[in-house]
């Protein structure tokens, strides 16, 4: 019971043509004019990237966190998703790169969890103790694990069926 992905009149199905509107956006990036160009329009859309009238940061330092950090999510796991797509298949794909994924975050937050910044702290987390520090890396740490473990189970169960289907 496949899916075939659907396809327009010249064979290019959806997915391939987001992937190069996706190309195209990284080599426009690389001239300096079109990023001059992206820089006005985001400071049209939320306003420049400095301290407000209050001293604390404007809205646009949020929203481009936001942006950046979407869209690097976006690109490290679809990029080893969509390698991965085109070797083991849809089914397969999304439950390695969900193990990989799941398992890379549990070590990123076990390693946050033991080794967290030390010395001199920034003033917007002054006041929390050791202990403190750590909480968000912890609950980070014990959700990837639960989640590698259901990928896990999950490529197990794949395996079971792919062997009985075999049989």
């Amino acid at each position: 019971m496949t899916q075939r992905l659907r396809t327009d009149g010249r064979g290019i199905s959806t997915f391939q043509w987001l992937g190069i509107a996706a190309t195209v956006l990284v080599l426009l990036s690389l001239i300096p004019q079109f990023r001059a160009l992206l820089d006005v329009a985001y400071e049209h859309l939320v306003g420049k990237n400095n301290l407000g009238p209050d001293g604390q940061p404007a809205p646009g330092v949020l929203v481009r966190g936001i942006i950046v950090g979407v869209t690097s999510l976006v690109v490290f796991v679809g990029s080893i998703f969509f390698i991965n797509f085109t070797n083991l298949g849809k089914r397969l794909a999304f439950l390695v790169t969900g193990a990989a994924f799941f398992g890379f975050m549990a070590m990123v937050g076990l390693f946050y969890s033991l080794y967290a910044p030390r010395g001199l702290r920034p003033a917007s987390i002054e006041g929390l103790n050791a202990f403190q520090l750590r909480i968000l890396p912890g609950a980070l740490m014990l959700g990837s694990l639960i989640l590698f473990a259901m990928f896990v189970t999950a490529l197990s169960r794949y395996d079971q069926e792919q062997t009985d289907s075999a049989k």
